[in-house]
């Protein structure tokens, strides 16, 4: 249940939308499986068996794109490519031209895809609509990008946009490395890197160890920034903050699996509860990590 990274972005205050519209905007995009020439297809699914396109709970509501793409390696296409290419130049008497070669390799393509296996991949999505973040559980912006763009098909106006805090991560960062000082409600863990400001680009990376404070003011003297940090939140959540503002390495900790409703009598229970914790603990410290930033960014 819990998500692994988080890409957040804001969405307008004055944005509302019920569960029931949300869920008649994605049925128009709903996941139907490519046919046997599609290299991928896109569409929203249940974010749980027994539930619709939206699941919510308490305001929040999961929703779920997956992405179902055909394993076609390139590589391949080009040794049958080539072979064809062979046995087309011993029939006409002269080797394909470029144009002849890019037909050759789309009949390939066109003759291999039904053949081909199908991965498919899920991205879920957290909107809160009391605090009103969208919150994407994706490590690559063009996971998140994907998402965003399918939901700008399905929705007439979503006004949604990047979260801007008025401290840049990377400064902050660096700040609570050279002081020692992290912001209230935060520890500094072990996993650190900073990067050089210049073209050169030199990082050094620290895994699995304490940063001792005369060696980073070393190299903050020397032209680098904090670009990514390990922190752990009020004893309950360990992740690590990205210069992008991106969280990564989401972890709830020991005492908030503890504190996980033991009473739960089945799956849906138990999805019901972890959801409700999650949803819980992570707004606190998305607005907990903003407020240390600065607070947002107001155009």
């Amino acid at each position: 249940m819990w998500f692994k990274n988080l890409r957040i972005f804001r969405l307008a205050p004055s944005w509302s939308c019920t569960a029931d519209t949300l869920e008649a905007a994605l049925e128009k995009q709903a996941f139907r499986p490519g046919g046997s020439t599609d290299m991928q297809s896109l569409g929203w699914i249940a974010p749980r068996e027994d539930s619709g396109l939206v699941y919510t709970q308490n305001g929040q509501y999961l929703i779920t794109l997956r992405a179902d793409k055909k394993l076609l390696p390139t590589t391949v296409i080009n040794q049958v490519a080539k072979a064809k290419a062979q046995d087309i130049e011993e029939q006409q008497g002269f080797k394909p031209g470029r144009k002849q070669m890019k037909e050759i390799k789309e009949q390939v393509t066109d003759e291999l895809l039904p053949k081909a296996f199908s991965v498919y991949r899920d991205t879920r999505v957290w909107i809160d609509t009391q605090n009103h973040w969208l919150v994407i559980d994706a490590a690559a912006a063009a996971k998140s990008d994907e998402v965003l763009g399918m939901l700008a098909k399905a929705m007439e106006a979503l006004p949604v946009s990047p979260l801007y805090v008025e401290q840049s991560p990377a400064s902050a960062m660096t700040n609570w490395l050279v002081s020692d000082e992290p912001p209230s409600g935060f520890t500094l863990d072990q996993d650190t890197e900073l990067r050089s400001t210049s073209d050169s680009g030199a990082a050094v990376r620290y895994v699995r160890q304490s940063v001792e404070i005369d060696d980073v003011r070393k190299h903050v003297q020397a032209g680098k920034q904090c670009t990514r940090l390990a922190m752990t939140w009020n004893d309950r959540v360990s992740f690590v903050l990205t210069e992008g503002l991106d969280i990564k390495r989401v972890n709830p900790l020991d005492v908030l699996k503890e504190g996980q409703d033991s009473a739960a009598h089945n799956e849906a229970e138990q999805f019901d509860s972890d959801f409700t914790l999650m949803t819980g603990e992570l707004s606190r410290l998305i607005a907990g990590l903003v407020e240390a930033l600065g607070g947002e960014k107001q155009s």
